[in-house]
């Protein structure tokens, strides 16, 4: 009923007469309005501020290259094994390993 003065409903609705009766069957339809811009316009405008520069240049040292480890190196593109509890087991021992390596090319932490 929400539909009823709608001058969209003729276009997202399949059956535009359904919104002027109380038992009618429409659908629940959402629009977005973007004024010209996407979603990539939006990220690079992050990006490229200041604070954006800051906070992405500090990824490549903080996680992005364990993952690549440990998914191109290690070969992990998937789990061999099935549950919850047992996925986990196997992604820390993975976890456990990427760590030992790095350990061993560049010595305990002083």
């Amino acid at each position: 009923t929400d539909c009823r003065h709608c001058p969209l409903k003729n276009q997202c609705m399949r059956n535009p007469a359904s919104a002027d009766t109380r038992d009618g069957h429409g659908r629940q339809v959402s629009f977005t309005w973007t004024n010209g811009k996407t979603a990539t316009d939006w990220m690079k405008k992050r990006i490229d501020s200041l604070e954006g520069k800051t906070i992405y240049s500090h990824r490549m040292s903080v996680v992005e290259p364990v993952f690549g480890n440990i998914g191109t190196n290690k070969r992990l593109n998937r789990f061999s094994l099935r549950g919850k509890h047992k996925v986990q087991g196997q992604w820390r021992m993975f976890c456990l390993v990427h760590n030992i390596e790095k350990l061993m090319n560049y010595g305990a932490i002083h």
